[in-house]
């Protein structure tokens, strides 16, 4: 029999090392000997090695330390040899000292506390219409393929219009009132729900599927069963992003008050610009991440809640979850069921 003609896992035609033999010393002019010397003193750290959690933290406070840093030597000296003009970039110590004018409670348009709690209000109603709407269609189109076809064209809509063509859409659709500001943020956010939903259906292992067909669920129980339930962790991870982005949405549309529509950061914002005032701006440029951060931590926690056989791990070292057991401590006599959580 020729080689050619030998079966594929046929190798008796090859020479065969034998049981005690050892590999043969790699040549010095081959390269392979410097790569594996160069491996061994190569100066950066492991490639995606988990590091512990103090120092992330550490390398997270470095960072805002460099970037204060930074702004108090741009903007450092008397207003003339400044390296940024006060009209520019307000200095650490004037932004500080102006913060506390921001908490009038005689004038609740100025307050920073009011204006924050009205746009987040606007930003949870019109997200929370956009999982009413998203996450439902999103789950049909993930499992019916058809119905994904015939929704395309929306989502492809959706996902690429320019936010500031959208809000002289919105403008034009629903006026300057209150409702306009909720269907802003409903349309900005309502198509990446959808696309985001689909692909997390669309992630779930066939596997699965082909498992309770065998046990004989049917259709409507193997999505309600198995493809949602295996789909949420996913779609909770990308509505934690997204409401991120809607917080920060919520400013471009909040330029333009009239009637019951007063309020906002992004009202206060306008104001401070049209008034000169560049503290006010800097204090909304640092408030809005603090608060989107906060509700991201928050819904961390809930998502750690809501699916712990995927985030265990990292539920029993979230420091908000922490917390949350400890406030419950102090209200809840039943110390088993606040470990539960």
């Amino acid at each position: 029999m020729t080689n050619a003609e030998k079966p594929p896992g046929d190798l008796s035609g090859f020479p065969q090392a034998s049981p005690g033999a050892v590999d043969p010393p790699v040549p010095e002019g081959s390269g392979v000997s410097e790569l594996v010397e160069q491996s061994g003193r190569d100066w950066l750290p492991e490639l995606r090695r988990p590091i512990p959690r103090w120092l992330t933290a550490l390398a997270g406070i470095a960072c805002v330390v460099i970037c204060l840093g930074l702004w108090w030597w741009a903007t450092a000296g008397a207003a003339e040899e400044r390296l940024l003009l006060y009209s520019q970039l307000p200095s650490i110590r004037e932004t500080i000292d102006y913060l506390p004018n921001l908490w009038d409670a005689a004038a609740p348009e100025r307050h920073l506390w009011y204006n924050t709690k009205v746009s987040l209000g606007r930003v949870l109603l019109g997200f929370s219409l956009a999982l009413c709407v998203g996450i439902p269609l999103g789950i049909a189109a993930g499992c019916f393929p058809v119905l994904q076809s015939a929704l395309a064209p929306l989502i492809l809509f959706g996902r690429n219009i320019p936010v500031a063509a959208l809000t002289a859409l919105v403008f034009a659709l629903f006026g300057t009132g209150e409702l306009q500001k909720v269907m802003f943020i409903f349309i900005a956010c309502v198509a990446f729900i959808l696309s985001d939903a689909i692909s997390a259906v669309q992630e779930v292992g066939q596997r699965y599927v082909e498992t309770a067909l065998t046990l004989g669920a049917s259709r409507l129980q193997i999505i309600v069963k198995v493809l949602v339930p295996l789909a949420m962790p996913m779609i909770f991870d990308s509505l934690r992003v997204l409401f991120g982005l809607a917080f920060g949405y919520i400013m471009l549309v909040e330029i333009i008050q009239e009637g019951q529509g007063a309020g906002g950061l992004g009202y206060l914002l306008n104001i401070a610009r049209r008034r000169s005032r560049p503290e006010i701006m800097v204090i909304i440029v640092l408030t809005i991440p603090v608060v989107a951060w906060l509700i991201d931590q928050l819904l961390y926690a809930v998502q750690c809640l809501l699916f712990r056989w995927k985030y265990g791990r990292e539920a029993e070292a979230s420091v908000v979850l922490r917390f949350s057991r400890s406030i419950l401590r102090l209200f809840w006599k039943n110390p088993d069921a606040v470990k539960s959580l």
